[in-house]
């Protein structure tokens, strides 16, 4: 999943940043409210961690800003204002969710997995097709009851695939979901991660659930039904 984190306090920042993307997130950053706007007119997120106060524009406008074109992204605000007034205010704009500084990477990363599950169709954390099965509540994946080990990445692209099971997805947009405007890898690392991906989940197991669909991209599905 792809994140934005707007944020004027660089070390904060910095640490949010390094703490979603060692969870397997996807993360675009940066210090103020115009820049957040730019960001989200260029992609398409599951998710914003937007700080309140910030220069040039405020949390809560980007919010009103982003509501007021059509932009249902979750919002999550990060504030170190408390009262009632101002968590009524945020949330009355659009925002879904509020944590207030200081707050623990653990309670974050909680309201996060909230944030980005009530994005999608589903609202379980557990996503299954055949004998496979994704719980991101436990980050576990097991296949015919085995315990399959995944990279942060490789877990990332696996729950994607699983969000839009019976779709066929570009190699464009597996890319855009899975790394953000920083990324310098290769042409061919949406191929590379889905050799992986195989090699895990459907080398030793049947059905196979990865295909390709040639010139166009993959889709997971279990051709058995």
């Amino acid at each position: 999943m792809r994140i934005l984190i707007a944020e004027d306090q660089k070390d904060l920042n910095k640490v949010l940043t390094k703490k979603l993307t060692a969870e397997g997130y996807s993360v675009d950053s940066c210090f103020d409210g115009e820049e957040a706007l730019d960001f989200l007119n260029m992609a398409q997120y599951d998710g914003v961690i937007l700080d309140i106060m910030m220069p040039r524009l405020d949390g809560l406008s980007v919010v009103k800003h982003m509501r007021a074109s059509g932009d249902a992204t979750p919002v999550l605000f990060l504030t170190a204002r408390d009262s009632v007034e101002d968590k009524v205010r945020g949330l009355d704009l659009g925002a879904n969710d509020y944590l207030v500084k200081p707050f623990s990477f653990e309670e974050l990363m909680a309201r996060v997995r909230a944030l980005t599950r009530k994005s999608t169709a589903e609202n379980s954390p557990v996503y299954e097709i055949c004998d496979l099965r994704l719980d991101t509540g436990s980050h576990s994946v097991t296949r015919s009851d085995k315990k399959i080990k995944l990279s942060a990445k490789e877990f990332a692209l696996l729950e994607y695939l699983l969000r839009n099971k019976g779709q066929v997805l570009s190699r464009e947009k597996i890319e855009n979901n899975l790394w953000n405007f920083d990324y310098e890898g290769g042409t061919n690392a949406v191929d590379v991660y889905i050799r992986y991906l195989r090699k895990k989940i459907d080398e030793d197991f049947s059905p196979r659930l990865i295909h390709t669909v040639r010139g166009v991209g993959y889709v997971l599905k279990d051709e058995s039904d």
